[in-house]
């Protein structure tokens, strides 16, 4: 299956790309304005639960086929283990344990890994531009979530107390303050993102979003039935309509919308959309639960944005370094001999391109916003 945009859409496709991402940040700070009143296993099944019938009722007007066959199934079944169960089980222990912006970092750090097993598993070509824009995303996160007592202090060649501290000794605080779990999340989110490359050859991957995300929930409510008390009793009015932003926004539209995506183009250039999740989430963070923002967090916002062009449009910034050189080196020739002929782009040319980012729709959609 490909994406395809007409003309006259095109210059919506930036916003339904993003969305997701949107969608995702905002959600966690919903969420974590909720986890007080409730549990954190409980959430997490409402999250997905309900949005996985939605998706799948919307599945059904749209014509989308189901699954047939053993083979179907049981891909289905393993992205739900994964992708549903524990993922979205590690995300929500380690948001009762992590800020809102702190969180979704955690769980943002998985283009990485994506990035390696696409390279490895569908030869996605990443280049020196995808690498680099990686490492500034890294490091963009990294100065997001880190404290900036810890930055600061190995800036300055300096051991930051949080490393010394006799009462909070700096790699056990990680493991209880929901770091790790965090982590997790996003190596469970990046092998899921992977997953529906080969659940799609045996399922639409519309309806295998949907009925992995029933399924995936099953186990997190039935664990909480028995680990977890007063779920619900606690709630009210406002943390109700929180949950129903986070399943139909922030779990239904944004899974069916991202895994639809991920099922047809280029894994790295969407998972490094991901990286605009944290900023979403610290932004209204900021806004609704008054998490502050400090200059570090700022700048780790700018490089996060800076990585994201530079991974979408890695083909063409090798491009036009590799149209450079060559008519560099047609040059020296002509100069150099006689018949030497210089090499000019026409009007009507285009840099040449991999025959990915011709495919890919965000490719696309960012250039000629950038135009």
């Amino acid at each position: 299956m490909q994406l395809k945009f007409s003309a006259s859409r095109l210059s919506l496709t930036p916003l339904i790309l993003i969305a997701p991402f949107f969608l995702w940040g905002t959600a966690m700070v919903a969420m974590k304005g909720v986890i007080s009143h409730t549990t954190p296993l409980f959430m997490a099944g409402v999250r997905i639960i309900p949005a996985g019938v939605l998706i799948l009722i919307a599945g059904a007007f749209m014509g989308r086929p189901q699954p047939k066959g053993w083979t179907a199934w049981l891909w289905i079944a393993l992205f739900a283990l994964v992708d549903g169960a524990l993922f979205q089980g590690f995300l929500a222990e380690g948001l009762v344990r992590t800020g809102a912006g702190l969180g979704s970092v955690m769980i943002d750090s998985q283009p990485l890994a994506v990035a390696l097993m696409s390279s490895w598993l569908f030869q996605e070509r990443i280049g020196l531009w995808g690498w680099l824009g990686l490492l500034l995303g890294v490091t963009g996160i990294s100065l997001i979530g880190l404290p900036d007592e810890l930055i600061l202090g190995l800036l300055s060649h300096n051991t930051p107390e949080i490393l010394l501290s006799p009462t909070l000794p700096f790699l056990n605080s990680l493991f209880t303050s929901g770091e790790w779990l965090m982590l997790l999340a996003a190596l469970s989110m990046a092998v899921g993102t992977v997953m529906i490359r080969f659940v799609s050859r045996h399922a639409d991957p519309v309806t295998a979003t949907g009925w992995h995300m029933v399924i995936g929930g099953l186990p997190l409510w039935g664990i909480s039935s028995v680990v977890e008390s007063q779920q619900w009793q606690n709630l009210v009015p406002s943390d109700w309509a929180a949950l129903g932003y986070a399943t139909v926004f922030g779990s239904a539209i944004s899974y069916a919308l991202f895994f639809y995506f991920a099922s047809s183009g280029n894994l790295t250039s969407l998972s490094s959309l991901t990286f605009l999740t944290p900023v979403f989430a610290l932004l209204f963070g900021n806004l609704l639960l008054q998490e502050v923002l400090s200059p570090l967090q700022w700048i780790g916002v700018g490089l996060t944005l800076i990585s994201i062009y530079l991974i979408n449009q890695r083909d063409v910034l090798a491009g036009v370094e590799e149209i450079g050189d060559r008519g560099s080196g047609t040059r020296e020739e002509g100069e150099g001999g006689e018949g030497g002929q210089e090499e000019y782009l026409t009007p009507n040319q285009q840099p040449a391109t991999t025959n990915q980012c011709r495919d890919v729709p965000w490719h696309v959609s960012t250039t000629t916003t950038n135009h």
